[in-house]
């Protein structure tokens, strides 16, 4: 089983917000695979299966946690399931990309971004994938008002050019393939 994850907090107040585009992500995946999320109190998170193939199941998560705690959710579900932490791959919005850009890594440092402090503290290691979706700096000092600030229609036409993008190539990256799905989608984003 692979753990494919979306970042951001729960509730309406935060749907449209930059911070929830791995939830916006997920939702997208499941609609188009006809999934539903459901309640899993017992992790704190809303969950779906995705069986991709005979051989490859996907559990699909949004922790219901809020963002800085996400890891709770998250170790606890690959503890359950006994997902090793490099059959884990997080999508989240990323400050440090532009908008419209996308970047897919494996392992490393948080780089400040609260969701991953919270998964590096509840994972046996780091060497997860994270899937960064760009969200640009904010043009004053206000990191949290920005990342919990609406996008607007510029932002949100790039981040359905890198959903569409990133699912063509979700079941090469799923698979193992990273670098050929990071290929693939720069240069569907570059055309």
């Amino acid at each position: 089983m692979k753990l494919l994850v979306g970042l951001g907090n729960p509730g309406s107040k935060y749907e449209q917000t930059r911070h929830n585009i791995g939830f916006r992500f997920l939702d997208l995946l499941a609609k188009s695979e006809g999934l539903r999320f459901d309640a899993a109190p017992r992790f704190h998170a809303e969950t779906s299966i995705w069986n991709r193939s005979p051989s490859q199941r996907v559990l699909l998560i949004k922790p219901q946690t809020f963002m800085n705690h996400s890891g709770e959710a998250v170790g606890a579900l690959a503890r359950y399931y006994q997902v090793d932490v490099e059959d884990i791959f997080v999508v989240y919005d990323d400050l440090d990309l532009p908008s419209g850009k996308l970047r897919i890594k494996s392992g490393g440092g948080h780089g400040g971004h609260n969701g991953l402090k919270s998964l590096n503290a509840h994972l046996e290691t780091a060497n997860y994938t994270r899937i960064k979706i760009g969200i640009g700096r904010p043009p004053h000092d206000d990191v949290s008002a920005w990342v919990l600030g609406k996008a607007d229609e510029g932002d949100r036409a790039d981040e359905n050019r890198i959903f569409a993008a990133l699912m063509d190539e979700i079941g090469t990256l799923l698979d193992g393939r990273a670098d050929t799905a990071a290929n693939r989608i720069h240069l569907s984003l570059n055309n």
